[in-house]
């Protein structure tokens, strides 16, 4: 036994067990290994779409791979969450999710946990939303917006990115507080919503600002106000909702990444790093603000403070709206 212990011991046995584990280590792959499939649940050329792929190039210059955006529309963006919270959670497969998701999981309409399923890495940004209308539509102001379509129920006609979305729900608390009756008109994004809006076959539309801002300058949209508690400083000359004749009016959107239930730790990790040295580069910043984006807290932490607390307000607005969305 003893002459065991002394050849284990021996400075040839510990060398060749180092060289063992190191060799082994050396052949497990630093994340990521091959390209990362990143979520967007709404169709291209929406407010999501936009901000996923601003940071998906940032993201792969950093990881020096490849980030491929996988739009999954639909159910107001429930089909692309529920792949990605199904997915396997290697890290390779990773979602996109907005203030969408709690209104979604406030209408009982959620085939998962919202909270318990999701693994939350950060938050992206903040932003509200932009009542963007068609020029055709003789208003120019808010007052001016909730005196006509009083008086002119079911003629006001407004595009979101789908049935139980942020834009959705922001037109039903704009009715709610104003005592109008607009009709909403659900698109599989914000994208054919913008389309139908320029063309004048819908009213006008709860815009993002990465959507809108493009087309405000060249006269073919007209924005009477945001719907934030407070202005953005991306246009600062547009009031808010609560300034123009809806008091205590307040409706935010924002952007976080997650990954399924159980995801690496190494994988999380990594992409909390990128995540905030994303947001310290100069050409990200510059987008952002341009797009009149926010930077929230980073982290999971405030993800989770911040998806329990909408859950918690949009339950309210959907039982007080009597609000039925489709299962």
């Amino acid at each position: 036994m003893l002459a065991f212990r002394r050849r284990f011991r021996s400075p040839s046995c510990c060398l060749a067990a180092l060289m063992l584990c190191a060799t082994a280590y050396a052949q497990q792959p630093i994340y990521p290994a091959r390209p990362v499939r990143l979520i967007v649940p709404f169709a291209p050329g929406g407010g999501t779409d936009i901000v996923a792929r601003i940071v998906a190039q940032k993201a792969g210059e950093l990881l020096r791979q490849s980030i491929v955006v996988d739009n999954r529309g639909g159910a107001g963006g429930l089909i692309g969450t529920e792949i990605a919270v199904r997915a396997l959670p290697d890290g390779y497969t990773l979602g996109i999710v907005t203030a969408s998701l709690p209104i979604s999981a406030a209408a009982s309409r959620v085939p998962f946990d919202p909270v318990r399923d999701l693994t939350l890495i950060s938050m992206i940004g903040e932003t509200g939303y932009l009542i963007t209308m068609h020029p055709a539509l003789p208003v120019r102001t808010t007052k001016e917006l909730i005196a006509y379509a009083k008086a002119n129920p079911g003629k006001v006609t407004y595009g979101s990115s789908g049935t139980g979305g942020t834009a959705h729900l922001s037109g039903e608390l704009f009715d709610l507080l104003a005592g109008t009756r607009t009709v909403h008109v659900p698109y599989k994004s914000s994208g054919p919503a913008l389309t139908d809006l320029l063309a004048g076959q819908i009213s006008m539309i709860y815009g993002s600002l990465p959507v809108v801002v493009p087309h405000m300058s060249s006269g073919r949209l007209r924005v009477v106000s945001i719907t934030t508690s407070k202005r953005s400083r991306a246009l600062p000359a547009v009031p808010t909702i609560a300034e123009s004749g809806i008091p205590g009016y307040d409706a935010l959107t924002w952007y976080g990444l997650m990954g399924p239930r159980g995801l690496q730790k190494d994988a999380a990790s990594r992409w909390q790093t990128i995540i905030r040295e994303s947001m310290q580069s100069r050409e990200l910043k510059e987008r952002f603000d341009a797009d009149g984006l926010d930077y929230p807290e980073l982290g999971p932490e405030y993800f989770g403070t911040v998806l329990k607390r909408d859950i918690a307000k949009w339950t309210k607005v959907v039982q007080a709206a009597n609000i039925k969305l489709a299962q």
